[in-house]
């Protein structure tokens, strides 16, 4: 087998490998965006209907209907412009929380259910309470209520005795987004001195709809003494089912890719706080100081409760006006959040502008292309030039095609000559690595971009393509594997990389032409998955560079091939 034959049978052979196993590789370490919003059957784009409005976690086998739950006992109904739910008279839980500006589907059905109660599948709850000796209320404590519903004007007082005179209160107050106020406070009117922890935890069965990924991290978090820290599900088993912290202020809790619930402390309050796991139960729970309240003395503490969407203006405005430290960081931006966080909200403003994310991501490649300009024109200067000295480099290859140092001299020589740099079309390249990325982890993370439409058939930025060739664009009645579902974006993207790759210059090596001619489709294919708005992202830019690079062929044009080189005898 010749060599060049041998690097042809390589390069198809890597080429395989990228199609079948890059599937199995981005699962793991890409995740690549929503669930499908929609699918074309028969031709026509229907919306899919979720009618199950909780999460999907590990619960245990014996549960009860939810519905069932929630109309045992009495409740204190919550009704805010972003929650609606109740708190359990019974054990002083808020466990029944819909989030009511975020949908399962696009088409708006189904709130998204964030709380569930103990015994309902995938419960999820929190309760506040105190712990200690004596009688103190419990988890089967039934409080009373001064009002039957919280809203953001209208707080609400619970209220429990105990056989000794000492009566507990816990107020709850809520604002227009998501952050509960929890305050308590023990008024000792018996004999005999009351201490007791005041405590708050977050309680959930299984592990929520997500995966956490090494990107994308999903699942225990918080900022202990001014430092974040996240950990796996599975850290909390492999350390004996517990993980200890003490912190002065601070908070923990639960996230998932786009929802949030944690407890948070007071600045100055000493806390200690633990991560706990029991089969496919898992808790978060902060304690703070003992209360020792003597007779007649009363002793207060107070928690505050997030539950709710990571909304990046709403956590931003928590952590720069209500003082919670780093709790924008519960978004998982990455190492590149420097250039992750400006990409994110440039989009946003031109999404103000523009009224459309599609439109926005377009407007963003215009931009951040114009910024780059000045060092493209170059590129594109030293294609060019290398585009005109193509023709005597193909006459120095035949002259030396049998002595390859020889050639290489001469090259550089050339090159030289010419004031040429083969390396010159890499800075552009480098510079759009890291704001790619910043747009797929904005697409990948930002709730703000989830289930928004472009055009046409791209009802959801956030999702795949659905309109694939593969089914006939849905007259066939099956669904494509992920893998080979490739719609027509991924299909426009492949072509305009095509095209980019041969207006450039063509590499003088075999076995590179051989590469850069299936790239194309390989990229096609891997980036299939992927969110539409990322596909549409990289298919404007290919299109623009197309269009710059035609200007500039135009502009230099190819120098005429010379007569071959003769050797002297």
């Amino acid at each position: 087998m010749t060599s060049e034959n041998r690097n042809l049978l390589l390069a198809m052979l890597l080429s395989i490998a990228i199609l079948f196993g890059w599937s199995a590789i981005s699962d793991r370490f890409f995740p690549t965006a929503n669930e499908p919003s929609t699918e074309i059957v028969d031709g026509e784009q229907v919306i899919l209907d979720n009618t199950d409005a909780g999460p999907v976690g590990m619960a245990p086998a014996a549960k009860r209907d939810r519905a069932e739950i929630l109309s045992e006992g009495d409740r204190v109904r919550i009704a805010t412009p972003s929650l609606i739910g109740s708190v359990n008279l019974t054990g002083a839980r808020i466990d029944d929380l819909l989030l009511e500006r975020h949908h399962q589907t696009i088409a708006g059905k189904d709130d998204i259910r964030l709380f569930s109660p103990s015994g309902a599948d995938e419960s999820y709850f929190a309760e506040f309470g105190w712990t200690g000796q004596g009688d103190l209320p419990n988890a089967d404590t039934v409080w009373t209520a001064d009002r039957t519903e919280l809203t953001p004007d209208t707080p609400v007082t619970l209220a429990w005795t105990n056989g000794a005179g000492a009566r507990f209160l816990i107020e709850l107050s809520v604002d227009e987004d998501y952050l509960f106020t929890v305050r308590q406070r023990i008024e000792n009117r018996g004999s005999e001195a009351v201490v007791a922890r005041p405590y708050a935890l977050i309680a959930r069965d299984g592990t929520g709809p997500d995966e956490s990924t090494f990107n994308a991290h999903v699942g225990p978090l918080g900022v202990f003494n001014g430092e974040f820290s996240d950990v796996e599900y599975e850290d909390i088993v492999d350390e004996g089912g517990r993980v200890d912290n003490a912190s002065v202020g601070g908070w923990l809790g639960f996230t998932d890719k786009y929802w949030l619930a944690s407890v948070i402390a007071d600045d100055k309050a000493a806390v200690r706080t633990n991560f706990r796991a029991s089969g496919e139960r898992y808790q978060a729970t902060m304690q703070g100081d003992p209360l020792a309240i003597g007779p007649r003395s009363a002793g207060n503490s107070s928690f505050r409760l997030f539950a709710g969407a990571k909304e990046v203006d709403v956590l931003e405005r928590y952590q720069d006006v209500v003082g919670i430290t780093l709790f924008e960081r519960s978004i998982d931006w990455g190492w590149f959040r420097i250039i992750v966080r400006p990409i994110h909200a440039l989009l946003s403003w031109l999404f103000e502008i523009v009224g459309n994310f599609g439109w926005a991501i377009i407007c963003l490649v215009l931009i951040i292309r114009i910024v780059l300009f000045p060092i493209a024109n170059k590129q594109y200067e030293s294609m060019a030039k290398l585009r005109r000295v193509q023709p005597k480099m193909k006459a120095l290859q035949e002259r030396y095609k049998d002595d390859k140092q020889k050639l290489q001299q001469e090259m550089m020589k050339l090159y030289k000559e010419e004031k040429a740099n083969p390396l010159g079309g890499c800075l552009p390249i480098f510079l759009q690595i890291p704001i790619f990325y910043a747009l797929y982890k904005t697409l990948l993370l930002s709730i703000n971009v989830r289930h928004e439409p472009f055009a046409l058939w791209i009802k959801d930025l956030s999702a795949p393509d659905p309109l694939t060739p593969v089914n006939l664009f849905g007259l066939l009645p099956f669904d494509p594997p992920g893998f080979i579902a490739i719609g027509v974006l991924p299909i426009l993207l492949g072509i305009t990389m095509f095209i980019q790759f041969k207006l450039n210059p063509a590499p003088m090596d075999e076995m590179q032409k051989k590469v850069f001619s299936i790239l194309p489709w390989v990229f096609m294919v891997i980036m299939a998955p992927f969110a539409a708005g990322l596909q549409l992202y990289w298919m404007v830019n290919n299109i623009v560079s197309i269009g710059q690079q035609w200007l500039l062929i135009k502009k230099y044009p190819a120098d005429p091939v010379p007569e071959p080189i003769k050797d002297k005898k």
